[in-house]
C-alpha cells in the first residue's frame, strides 16, 4: 500500500497556505463568508436554535468562544450553534456528485476555532479553502448515499482538518485528528428519509462539532486509529468500496471552492432547477386554479432524495417542505416565488396549496439522470384543464457554478436576511468585514458583529 490517505490529507493542509490561493478562490471565500452569515442570520428565529442555544449557555469554555447570534461557551458547542444556524434553512451553499455537500457547513468549525486559535482573516480564508477542497474531493470519490449514510460523515473529516489547521498541528497530529474524526462520527441516512424532523438542520453541525473535539483532542496528544480509510475495517471497507482521490487544488489546479454553488432559494438543490422553471411558466399559465396536472421528469437524485416519499405530498414540518420536490414545484407556481415564507406551516399546510400540491407526479427520466450531476435537470409540464401544455426544462439554476449569482446578488440575499434583524447600519459593517476578509485582525472580531 502507498501513502495512507490520511497522511496525504494531513500534508497537504501544512502545505498550503493563502498565498498559494488564487485571486478567485479568495473572493470567492469572501462571498461563502457573506452568504452564510446570511443564511445564520435568517435562521435566528428558529426553535431548533433556541433548543441548541439554551444547552449550550449550561457550558463554559476557557477560554470561552463567541457564538453567531451572541453568547459564549466552548469551542465544541459554539462549532454547533455556528452550525445549527448556518445549514437549518437549507439556504447554504451546495455541491452535486457521487455524494452532495453543503461545503459552507465547515464555516462553523472554521469561525469558533478560528476564535480560539487568534487566527487572521488570510488564515480563515485558508482553512475555508482546504475544508471545501477535501469535502468536495471526498465527494467527487465515493457515494454515502447509495450505502445508507449521510454526506456530514465526510463534513467531520473536512471540519477537523480545517480546525487542525488554524491550530497549526503538524502532519502527524492531523493525521491523528482525521482518524478520530473518522473512526467516531459515521452518520446514517435515515436523517433524511420520511418526515424530516429538527435534526435535518443539525447533522452536520454536529459532525463539524465532533470535528473539533477530534483536532482538540490531537493537539494534546491523543492518537487515532488508522489508516482510517484504507484499513481491515475503514471506510472504504465498510462505507463506501475502494476509491481514489483526485489531485487536490494547487499548483496551477483550480480549487474546488470555484466548483461548488450559491442558492438562489431557500430550499433543497435539487429542487433549484425545477423552481426555476415554474417560475418562467407562471406567466404563461394565467389562472393557477385551472391546473389540472403538473409533470416533473427528473432525474434518479431528486426522485430518490425529494421525490418518492408520500410525506412529501402533505409535508408537516418546514424540513419535510422545503425537501420537497412537489411542494417547492407546486408553490413556486402557486405564489410566484419561494422565499422563507413559503415555508411556515400557514402555508405549507394550506389546503387549497395541497391541493395543487396533489395534482403533481414525479418521474424518473433516464436521459436526464445521465446529465447530472453536472447540471441538475428538470422538466416541468404543465396541463389546463382545456388541454393546454406548457413546458419548460432548466439544467443549470440561477446560482449554478454554470450560471453564477453576482456579487450584486449575493449581497441582496444578505441584505434580505440580516437588516430585518440587525438594520442597515450593522448589516452593512458585517458585510465589510467579509469583503475585507483578508485583512482582519482576529477571528473574534467578525463573529462578535453578530451578537
Amino acid at each position: 500500500m502507498g501513502q495512507p490517505l490520511a497522511n496525504r490529507l494531513a500534508e497537504y493542509s501544512c502545505r498550503l497556505t493563502f498565498e498559494d490561493l488564487p485571486a478567485e478562490a479568495v473572493h470567492e471565500t469572501k462571498r461563502r463568508f457573506i452568504d452564510s452569515l446570511a443564511t445564520a442570520v435568517g435562521a435566528m428565529d428558529a426553535d431548533a436554535y433556541a433548543i441548541a442555544k439554551r444547552c449550550a449557555l449550561r457550558v463554559q469554555g476557557v477560554p470561552a468562544i463567541s457564538m453567531v447570534g451572541g453568547g459564549k461557551s466552548s469551542v465544541e458547542w459554539a462549532t454547533f450553534i455556528n452550525g445549527l444556524l448556518i445549514r437549518y434553512l437549507d439556504y447554504n451553499d451546495t455541491y452535486l456528485s457521487l455524494e452532495p455537500a453543503h461545503p459552507s457547513d465547515n464555516l462553523s468549525a472554521i469561525l469558533a476555532v478560528g476564535e480560539l486559535a487568534g487566527a487572521t482573516g488570510k488564515e480563515l480564508i485558508a482553512a475555508t479553502v482546504l475544508a471545501y477542497e477535501i469535502q468536495c474531493r471526498l465527494c467527487d470519490a465515493a457515494s454515502l448515499r447509495k450505502h445508507g449514510f449521510d454526506h456530514v460523515t465526510y463534513g467531520a473529516i473536512s471540519s477537523s482538518i480545517a480546525a487542525c489547521k488554524l491550530l497549526k498541528l503538524d502532519a502527524a497530529k492531523t493525521t491523528h485528528a482525521i482518524g478520530l474524526a473518522g473512526v467516531a462520527n459515521v452518520a446514517l441516512r435515515q436523517t433524511r428519509s420520511g418526515e424530516l424532523s429538527m435534526w435535518k438542520g443539525c447533522a452536520f453541525a454536529n459532525a463539524a462539532r465532533n470535528g473539533v473535539f477530534a483536532a482538540l483532542l490531537a493537539a494534546e496528544g491523543m492518537t487515532g486509529p488508522a489508516p482510517i480509510f484504507e484499513g481491515e475495517v475503514g471506510i472504504m471497507k465498510l462505507l463506501t468500496g475502494p476509491f481514489d482521490l483526485k489531485e487536490l487544488g494547487g499548483d496551477g489546479r483550480p480549487f474546488m471552492i470555484n466548483r461548488t454553488y450559491i442558492k438562489f432559494w431557500p430550499a433543497e438543490y435539487h429542487s433549484q432547477s425545477a423552481i426555476d422553471a415554474a417560475l418562467q411558466l407562471r406567466p404563461q399559465i394565467g389562472d393557477i386554479s385551472k391546473i389540472a396536472s403538473i409533470d416533473i421528469h427528473t432525474f434518479d437524485a431528486a426522485v430518490d432524495i425529494i421525490g418518492k416519499d408520500p410525506e412529501k405530498w402533505r409535508p408537516k414540518t418546514r424540513e419535510t417542505a422545503d425537501h420537497s420536490l412537489p411542494y417547492c414545484t407546486a408553490v413556486a407556481l402557486a405564489d410566484g416565488d419561494v422565499t422563507l415564507a413559503q415555508f411556515e406551516p400557514e402555508r405549507f399546510t394550506d389546503p387549497a396549496l395541497l391541493d395543487l400540491v396533489a395534482k403533481v407526479e414525479v418521474h424518473r427520466d433516464a436521459d436526464l439522470s445521465r446529465r447530472y450531476p453536472k447540471g441538475i435537470p428538470n422538466r416541468i409540464t404543465v396541463t389546463t384543464e382545456d388541454g393546454q401544455k406548457f413546458v419548460k426544462e432548466v439544467e443549470f439554476p440561477r446560482g449554478h457554478a454554470e450560471n453564477p449569482m453576482t456579487d450584486e446578488e449575493v449581497e441582496r440575499k444578505f441584505r434580505t436576511l440580516v437588516e430585518p434583524r440587525y438594520g442597515k447600519e450593522k448589516a452593512q459593517a458585517i458585510l465589510a468585514a467579509c469583503w475585507e476578509l483578508d485583512k482582519l485582525a482576529n477571528a473574534r472580531d467578525l463573529v462578535q458583529l453578530l451578537d
